[in-house]
C-alpha cells in the first residue's frame, strides 16, 4: 500500500474520487481521513500541483475549490505536513512578511471590532450600532487590497511556472469572501433580523479566517519554494501601486549582494569607463568593440543572457525586449542561488559545481512555461588556458523556431 501511496499517478487517481465525494455530498469530515493519508509525507507544493494538473485534465475549478475546507481541517491538525515560511518571510518589508503582518490587522479587528458589535446587536438591536457595524464591514474589506496584491502580484509568477489550478481556486474564495461582505452590508440596512445578522457574519469571518491559514500554510510556503529573490523584488516595487490593509512596511526590503566596483578592486581588475554606454573601446582578439555596440549587440539576440563569475556572483544580464525571467538591476551582485527559486536552488548549484570542477562543459534543460517551450542552457565560461570564469544562462523560447517548416527565401513584406 505505501508503494501506492508514494506513486503520484494513485494520488491523482485518489485526489480526484475525493473531489467526486464531495461533489456527491460527504462532508468534509467524511473525507478527512482518506484526504490526509493520501497527502502524508508531501509538501504542500506537490499537493497544489496534483490538484494543478486535474484542473489542466478538464475537471472545474469549482469543483476543486472543493478542496480547500479540507486542506484547512488536515493541517490544521498536523501543520507539520506543511513546508513552513523560510527566513525571507520573517524578514520587514518582504512581501510575505508584509501579507502576514496584514492578516494579523485583520484578525485583530475581527476580533476587536466586529465581534463586539455582533454580540452588542444581539443583545441590543439598535439603529447606532447597525451602522457601526457596516462601518467597520466597510473598513474590513479593505481586505480586498491584500486579496488584490495576492491575485495580481503573486498569483502571476506561479502560473509562468505552471501552478494554474491553486491560484484560481483561491481567487475564487476571494471573491465569495467580498460579495459576502457586499451582501451583508446591504443585509443590516434593510432590517433584517438580527442573529440572521449575526449568522451571516460569523460565516464570513470563518471563511476569512480559513483564508488566512490557507494563505499562511499553504499559498505562501508554495510562493517561497517556486518563485527567486528577484522575482519577491518586483512583488516588493510594485505592491505600493495597489495598497496595504491593516499594516504599511515600515521600510524598504533590500536583499544582501556584492558591490562589484569594490570587488574588481580587490582582484586587483580595472574597470573600463563608468558607464554602460560609454564611448570606450574594449579590444577583443577577434575585434574592436565600442561598450554601448556591445551592450546593443547582447539586447538584440532574441534570448535572455545572465552571466555568474567564478565566485557564483551575478555580474551581468542582458535586457532584451521579451524576457522569459524576468530580472532587475538589484540582481547585479547577488550570489546565483538567491536569483533562482529556492526549491530549484540545489541543481543550480549542482550544475555550477560539475561546470566549475570540468565535469561538464554545458548542461541543458527545456520546460513547457505556458505557450512557450523555454530552452535553458548552462555554459561553463573558460579562458584560452581552460581556467574556470563563471558560468553563462542562455534561456530562448525555441516554440518559434519549432513551428517553422519548408522553406524561406524572399524577403518579408
Amino acid at each position: 500500500m505505501s508503494e501506492q501511496i508514494n506513486n503520484r499517478e494513485y494520488r491523482q487517481k485518489v485526489l480526484k474520487e475525493i473531489i467526486l465525494e464531495l461533489h456527491d455530498g460527504k462532508t468534509v469530515e467524511e473525507v478527512q481521513d482518506r484526504f490526509a493519508k493520501l497527502i502524508e509525507g508531501i509538501s504542500a507544493t506537490e499537493i497544489s500541483m496534483m490538484e494543478n494538473q486535474l484542473i489542466m485534465e478538464g475537471l472545474p475549478v469549482s469543483e476543486v475549490q472543493r478542496l480547500c475546507d479540507v486542506h484547512a481541517a488536515v493541517f490544521k491538525g498536523s501543520i507539520e505536513e506543511i513546508h513552513m515560511p523560510d527566513n525571507p518571510a520573517e524578514i520587514p518589508g518582504h512581501p510575505v512578511h508584509t501579507f502576514k503582518m496584514e492578516n494579523r490587522g485583520i484578525e485583530g479587528h475581527i476580533d476587536k471590532k466586529v465581534k463586539p458589535l455582533l454580540s452588542k446587536l444581539l443583545e441590543n438591536d439598535e439603529k447606532d450600532t447597525r451602522t457601526a457595524l457596516i462601518k467597520e464591514l466597510e473598513k474590513l474589506y479593505e481586505l480586498d487590497k491584500h486579496y488584490s496584491r495576492k491575485e495580481n502580484l503573486i498569483f502571476p509568477y506561479l502560473e509562468k511556472y505552471g501552478v494554474t489550478g491553486p491560484p484560481q481556486v483561491m481567487w475564487g474564495v476571494d471573491d465569495e469572501i467580498r460579495e459576502d461582505i457586499k451582501n451583508l452590508k446591504s443585509f443590516i440596512n434593510d432590517n433584517n433580523d438580527a442573529k440572521e445578522i449575526s449568522s451571516k457574519a460569523e460565516t464570513i469571518i470563518t471563511s476569512v479566517e480559513e483564508m488566512i491559514f490557507k494563505e499562511e500554510n499553504i499559498l505562501f510556503p508554495m510562493a517561497l519554494d517556486t518563485l527567486n529573490e528577484d522575482e519577491w523584488l518586483v512583488i516588493a516595487k510594485e505592491s505600493q501601486e495597489i495598497g496595504y490593509c491593516f499594516y504599511e512596511p515600515k521600510k524598504e526590503w533590500k536583499p544582501a549582494r556584492v558591490n562589484l566596483k569594490e570587488k574588481a578592486e580587490n582582484d586587483g581588475e580595472k574597470i573600463i569607463g563608468e558607464s554602460p554606454i560609454g564611448g570606450g573601446y574594449i579590444n577583443f582578439e577577434t575585434g574592436l568593440l565600442k561598450a554601448n555596440e556591445l551592450e546593443g549587440m547582447l539586447n538584440a539576440m532574441p534570448v535572455d543572457i545572465t552571466f555568474v563569475d567564478k565566485d557564483g556572483i551575478v555580474k551581468y544580464f542582458s535586457q532584451g525586449k521579451e524576457r522569459i525571467f524576468p530580472r532587475t538591476k538589484a540582481v547585479i551582485g547577488r550570489t546565483v542561488s538567491n536569483c533562482h527559486p529556492p526549491a530549484s536552488v540545489h541543481v543550480v548549484e549542482k550544475i555550477v559545481e560539475d561546470l566549475m570542477s570540468g565535469k561538464k562543459d554545458h548542461e541543458d534543460f527545456w520546460i513547457r512555461m505556458g505557450d512557450r517551450y523555454t530552452l535553458i542552457r548552462y555554459f561553463a565560461v573558460r579562458d584560452k588556458d581552460g581556467n574556470y570564469l563563471g558560468t553563462l544562462e542562455f534561456t530562448q523560447d525555441i516554440a518559434p523556431i519549432q513551428a517553422i517548416e519548408g522553406e524561406k527565401r524572399l524577403l518579408s513584406d
